[in-house]
């Protein structure tokens, strides 16, 4: 089944534009700043001024631009792909005669949505990485008004920031998979996963509402951050916390949703 998740969704028109549209920001990036090759960008601070000075400089700066909108937008619209697309067709009833359990459904269809996610944030990464050397070369990683990091420090650091940047889309896709089982069609969820992502970003943005934008997986997803632009990042561990509380409410959800009732009524 996992297989058949996978070929169906990863291997659609749509799912093939999205994340070539992924890939397309950091090679276009990477063009635009050849000519400040081993300088810094302009005036910029932060991750967006040392973009130029290195591969993984590149890598990591495409991601902290597209990480809090471009990329959760298209995971959650694999996501809620994932999670509608046998209702849309209208198969499910016929998988359900096959026979396939619930539970087995969704365990199949939560990996294929956690395989997705992986894919989504990897076509970021590669296509930084290698528009990085291709243009900017392998160099030490450069913080700006401090010391560049050693390989194996640079490394660890963007491993970790890689890792803490998938968990926070994995608790996006499955908000996004929530819906897709929750709302009669498909297209209806895609729409409010993207309209949750974009409503949140909004509300991240205004300090009057901090005191609900705290309670969104949203609101931890750039705290990765200060890894790479001074010593060490703050709230990470919160954020943490919070994408694995959302991760496990929306799975919890989901299983009470395909045993209690027929997602394809």
């Amino acid at each position: 089944m996992l297989g058949v998740e996978l070929t169906t969704q990863l291997m659609r028109v749509r799912t093939l534009i999205a994340l070539a549209l992924l890939a397309a920001v950091p090679v276009l990036a990477g063009l635009s700043f050849a000519s400040s090759a081993g300088h810094r960008n302009g005036t910029q601070g932060g991750l967006f001024g040392a973009s130029p000075y290195s591969a993984l400089n590149h890598t990591m700066a495409s991601l902290e631009f597209i990480g809090p909108l471009l990329l959760p937008i298209v995971v959650a619209l694999l996501a809620a792909a994932i999670a509608s697309a046998d209702r849309d067709w209208g198969v499910l009833r016929y998988l359900y005669v096959a026979p396939v359990t619930r539970s087995r459904l969704l365990a199949a269809k939560l990996a294929a949505v956690a395989i997705a996610t992986t894919v989504a944030l990897a076509c970021v990464l590669a296509a930084g990485l290698i528009t990085g050397l291709a243009i900017f070369g392998w160099h030490p990683f450069h913080l700006i008004g401090a010391p560049n990091l050693g390989a194996g420090d640079a490394i660890a650091r963007v491993s970790a920031a890689s890792g803490y940047t998938l968990l926070c889309m994995l608790s996006m896709a499955a908000i996004a998979f929530t819906l897709g089982l929750l709302l009669p069609r498909g297209a209806e969820a895609v729409a409010a996963a993207v309209a949750f992502v974009v409503a949140a970003s909004i509300l991240n943005g205004q300090p009057a509402l901090h005191a609900v934008a705290v309670i969104l997986p949203v609101h931890y997803w750039q705290n990765w951050v200060g890894l790479l632009e001074s010593d060490h990042a703050t709230g990470m561990g919160t954020g943490i916390v919070v994408q694995i509380a959302t991760v496990a409410v929306c799975a919890t959800a989901c299983l009470l949703v395909l045993r209690r009732r027929d997602p394809a009524a």
